[in-house]
Protein backbone atom coordinates (compact mmCIF):
# COMPACT_ATOMS: atom_id res chain seq x y z
CA UNK A 1 0.00 0.00 0.00
CA UNK A 2 1.30 3.35 -0.86
CA UNK A 3 1.58 6.75 1.09
CA UNK A 4 -1.28 8.15 -1.72
CA UNK A 5 -3.36 5.02 -0.62
CA UNK A 6 -3.71 6.25 2.50
CA UNK A 7 -4.61 9.70 2.11
CA UNK A 8 -7.48 8.15 -0.34
CA UNK A 9 -8.93 6.18 2.43
CA UNK A 10 -8.39 9.22 4.96
CA UNK A 11 -10.08 11.49 2.63
CA UNK A 12 -12.43 8.90 2.30
CA UNK A 13 -12.73 8.76 5.83
CA UNK A 14 -13.41 12.10 6.54
CA UNK A 15 -16.00 12.10 3.50
CA UNK A 16 -18.05 9.83 5.63
CA UNK A 17 -17.81 11.53 8.67
CA UNK A 18 -19.20 14.59 6.96
CA UNK A 19 -21.72 12.61 5.33
CA UNK A 20 -22.54 11.15 9.27
CA UNK A 21 -22.59 15.35 10.71
CA UNK A 22 -24.87 15.79 8.03
CA UNK A 23 -27.40 13.28 8.62
CA UNK A 24 -27.03 13.46 12.61
CA UNK A 25 -27.99 17.49 12.08
CA UNK A 26 -30.78 16.78 10.21
CA UNK A 27 -31.86 14.21 12.34
CA UNK A 28 -31.52 16.14 15.50
CA UNK A 29 -33.41 19.48 14.17
CA UNK A 30 -36.86 17.35 14.97
CA UNK A 31 -35.74 15.62 18.33
CA UNK A 32 -37.21 16.43 21.45
CA UNK A 33 -35.25 18.05 24.23
CA UNK A 34 -34.52 14.97 26.11
CA UNK A 35 -33.68 12.88 22.59
CA UNK A 36 -31.13 16.02 22.32
CA UNK A 37 -29.30 16.15 25.39
CA UNK A 38 -28.59 12.39 24.86
CA UNK A 39 -27.20 13.38 21.50
CA UNK A 40 -25.38 15.91 22.61
CA UNK A 41 -23.89 13.56 25.43
CA UNK A 42 -22.93 11.40 23.12
CA UNK A 43 -21.01 13.93 20.67
CA UNK A 44 -19.41 15.49 24.07
CA UNK A 45 -18.47 12.00 25.30
CA UNK A 46 -16.65 11.43 21.27
CA UNK A 47 -15.04 14.72 21.50
CA UNK A 48 -13.69 14.41 24.92
CA UNK A 49 -11.73 11.26 23.60
CA UNK A 50 -10.98 13.55 20.47
CA UNK A 51 -9.31 16.12 23.34
CA UNK A 52 -7.64 13.32 24.57
CA UNK A 53 -6.47 11.63 21.39
CA UNK A 54 -5.04 15.06 20.52
CA UNK A 55 -3.62 15.85 24.01
CA UNK A 56 -1.73 12.35 23.48
CA UNK A 57 -0.26 13.39 19.95
CA UNK A 58 1.10 16.26 21.66
CA UNK A 59 3.26 14.44 24.10
CA UNK A 60 3.91 12.00 21.42
CA UNK A 61 5.01 13.82 18.46
CA UNK A 62 8.26 14.01 17.37
CA UNK A 63 8.57 17.16 14.77
CA UNK A 64 7.47 20.57 15.05
CA UNK A 65 4.67 20.37 12.02
CA UNK A 66 3.16 17.33 13.76
CA UNK A 67 3.28 18.81 17.41
CA UNK A 68 1.54 22.57 16.06
CA UNK A 69 -1.43 20.52 14.55
CA UNK A 70 -1.73 18.38 17.66
CA UNK A 71 -1.89 21.57 19.21
CA UNK A 72 -4.20 23.57 17.42
CA UNK A 73 -6.68 20.20 17.58
CA UNK A 74 -6.54 20.04 21.01
CA UNK A 75 -7.20 23.62 21.26
CA UNK A 76 -10.21 23.45 18.85
CA UNK A 77 -11.89 20.34 20.11
CA UNK A 78 -11.43 21.87 24.10
CA UNK A 79 -13.06 25.14 22.85
CA UNK A 80 -15.73 22.99 22.06
CA UNK A 81 -15.77 20.94 25.06
CA UNK A 82 -18.39 23.35 27.02
CA UNK A 83 -21.13 22.39 24.58
CA UNK A 84 -22.65 20.50 27.48
CA UNK A 85 -22.06 23.58 30.11
CA UNK A 86 -24.09 25.36 27.87
CA UNK A 87 -26.73 23.36 27.15
CA UNK A 88 -27.21 23.09 31.13
CA UNK A 89 -27.03 27.17 31.03
CA UNK A 90 -29.52 27.47 28.51
CA UNK A 91 -32.76 25.24 30.85
CA UNK A 92 -31.92 27.93 33.55
CA UNK A 93 -33.35 30.60 30.79
CA UNK A 94 -36.27 32.24 31.42
CA UNK A 95 -36.22 35.34 29.32
CA UNK A 96 -37.04 34.66 25.84
CA UNK A 97 -34.69 38.06 24.81
CA UNK A 98 -31.83 36.33 26.76
CA UNK A 99 -32.75 32.48 25.15
CA UNK A 100 -32.55 34.16 21.69
CA UNK A 101 -28.94 36.01 21.99
CA UNK A 102 -27.49 32.52 23.28
CA UNK A 103 -29.12 30.47 20.21
CA UNK A 104 -27.31 33.61 18.36
CA UNK A 105 -23.98 32.95 20.14
CA UNK A 106 -24.44 28.67 19.67
CA UNK A 107 -25.10 29.89 15.89
CA UNK A 108 -22.16 31.75 16.49
CA UNK A 109 -20.08 29.23 17.27
CA UNK A 110 -21.32 26.10 14.85
CA UNK A 111 -20.21 28.74 11.95
CA UNK A 112 -16.62 29.55 13.40
CA UNK A 113 -16.42 25.67 13.76
CA UNK A 114 -17.58 25.33 10.27
CA UNK A 115 -15.19 28.06 9.27
CA UNK A 116 -12.35 26.01 10.97
CA UNK A 117 -13.44 22.60 9.30
CA UNK A 118 -13.03 24.42 5.72
CA UNK A 119 -9.51 25.22 6.79
CA UNK A 120 -8.50 22.25 8.03
CA UNK A 121 -9.54 20.37 4.92
CA UNK A 122 -7.79 23.10 2.86
CA UNK A 123 -4.67 22.99 5.25
CA UNK A 124 -4.98 18.51 4.93
CA UNK A 125 -4.65 19.42 1.04
CA UNK A 126 -2.22 21.11 0.56
CA UNK A 127 -0.27 19.35 3.30
CA UNK A 128 -1.08 16.05 1.40
CA UNK A 129 -0.21 17.44 -1.94
CA UNK A 130 3.14 19.04 -0.61
CA UNK A 131 4.16 15.06 0.87
CA UNK A 132 2.97 13.57 -2.76
CA UNK A 133 5.40 16.16 -3.97
CA UNK A 134 8.36 15.13 -1.46
CA UNK A 135 7.59 11.28 -2.22
CA UNK A 136 8.21 11.87 -6.53
CA UNK A 137 11.05 14.21 -5.33
CA UNK A 138 12.88 11.54 -2.61
CA UNK A 139 11.96 8.48 -5.18
CA UNK A 140 13.41 10.16 -8.19
CA UNK A 141 16.58 11.16 -6.52
CA UNK A 142 17.06 8.07 -5.36
CA UNK A 143 16.48 6.19 -8.96
CA UNK A 144 19.05 9.18 -10.22
CA UNK A 145 21.46 7.78 -7.39
CA UNK A 146 20.63 4.28 -8.60
CA UNK A 147 21.57 4.77 -12.23
CA UNK A 148 24.51 7.01 -11.55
Amino acid sequence: MTEHTNFYKRLDALEQRVGKARSAVQTAASESDAQLKQRIDRAQADLDRSVEDARRDVAQAADDARTTWAQVKADAAAKMSDVKANMDRRALHVDAKVAAHDAEFAESDAMDALDFADWALENAQLAILDAIHARAYADRLAKDEANA
